[in-house]
C-alpha cells in the first residue's frame, strides 16, 4: 500500500499536467474500480475546470470549478501515466507493480491543453468519487481522520495528550488515521527508530522530552522519503529528472538481522509482528 510520501509524490508529479486543466474528455472503461464509479461520472467532469490538485492523507484531491472534488485513492495497485508532448512517464513507480497493461487503463482523463493521464489498477483496489467540495469534510472518509503529519496541527502537545495513560504501543497509536492521518507502517518503523523509541513501549510511558523529538523526526523522515521520491519507488523521475530512491536509505525497515546503525550500539535489527504487519526496531537501543 503506497503511504503518505509515495502519494505526494504521485500528486508532485500529475500536478502540472492537469492542476488549472479543463478536461476536454473523460472515459471511464468500466463502471467500477473497488467501488462503483459514481453517477453521470463522465459528464459531471467532461468541461469542468480542476482548480488544483491537493492531499488530505492518502488521498487525491481534485477541485472542480462545478462544486465538486473529485477524490482518488490508489489503493495497493492503482498508477497513473502521465502523457504530455512526446514521452509518457508514470508518477510514481512501486517497486513491486508490474508494467502498465492496456486491459487495466480503467479511467482516461484529457485536458484541453493535450495532455492525457491514464488510471490502472490490476487489482481494483483503487477508487474515485466525485464529492461535493462544501460536505468533503463531514464525508465519512474524512470526518475521523487527525491532523497531518506535516500541517501544523501536528504537534507534541497534540501527541501527548492522544498518548497520556494509553497502554497501547506507541506504534499501534502512531497508525491510527484518527490520531494523526496519512503515516503508515514503514515511517512510523524508521520514525520510531531514529527516535530511540520502543515500537512495543506504551504510549502512556514515553517521555514528554522523547514525544517531541518523535514528532520532530516524523516530519523529518517524511520530508526526506518525499524529496527523494517515496521509499518503495523504484524508478520515478520527478520533475528535474532526478531519481529516487528512498529505500535505500531506511535505517531500520526491512534490515532484520543486520547491525544497528546507532554509534556505538552492538544491537541487531530484529522483526516482530504487530496488528498484522513487521515491525523492524533494535531492542538494544530503542527503548
Amino acid at each position: 500500500m503506497p503511504e503518505l510520501p509515495e502519494v505526494e509524490t504521485v500528486r508532485k508529479g500529475l500536478e502540472p499536467t492537469l492542476a488549472g486543466a479543463r478536461l476536454s474528455r473523460v472515459e471511464a472503461r468500466r463502471p467500477d474500480l473497488r467501488f462503483p464509479l459514481p453517477q453521470g461520472f463522465v459528464q459531471r467532469l467532461t468541461g469542468a475546470r480542476i482548480e488544483g490538485l491537493e492531499r488530505r492523507a492518502k488521498y487525491l484531491l481534485a477541485p472542480l470549478d462545478r462544486g465538486d472534488t473529485l477524490v482518488m485513492h490508489l489503493g495497493m495497485s492503482g498508477r497513473f501515466e502521465v502523457e504530455a508532448g512526446a514521452a509518457a512517464r508514470r508518477p510514481g513507480e512501486f517497486v513491486y507493480a508490474r508494467a502498465p497493461d492496456p486491459k487495466h487503463a480503467h479511467v482516461v482523463f484529457e485536458t484541453e491543453a493535450g495532455g492525457r493521464v491514464t488510471y490502472f489498477d490490476p487489482r481494483r483496489f483503487g477508487y474515485m468519487d466525485l464529492i461535493p467540495t462544501e460536505a468533503l469534510a463531514a464525508h465519512p472518509w474524512f470526518a475521523g481522520l487527525g491532523p497531518e503529519p506535516l500541517g501544523p496541527d501536528f504537534t507534541a502537545d497534540h501527541l501527548a495528550a492522544v498518548f497520556k495513560d494509553r497502554r497501547q504501543s506507541a506504534k499501534t497509536l502512531l497508525l491510527d488515521q484518527r490520531i494523526v492521518a496519512g503515516l503508515g507502517n514503514i515511517y512510523v518503523c524508521e520514525a520510531l527508530y531514529r527516535s530511540r523509541i520502543s515500537p512495543l513501549k506504551p504510549a502512556g510511558e514515553i517521555s514528554a522530552k522523547k514525544i517531541a523529538q518523535l514528532v520532530d523526526t516524523v516530519r523529518l523522515v517524511l520530508a526526506e522519503a518525499i524529496e527523494a521520491g517515496g521509499s518503495t519507488l523504484r524508478d520515478f523521475a520527478a520533475a528535474d529528472g532526478a531519481l529516487g530512491y528512498f529505500q535505500h536509505r531506511f535505517q531500520a525497515y526491512g534490515r532484520e538481522d543486520g547491525p544497528c546503525l546507532t554509534r556505538r550500539c552492538q544491537g541487531v535489527i530484529t522483526r516482530t509482528v504487530q496488528s498484522g504487519r513487521s515491525t523492524f526496531y533494535c531492542p538494544v537501543c530503542q527503548r
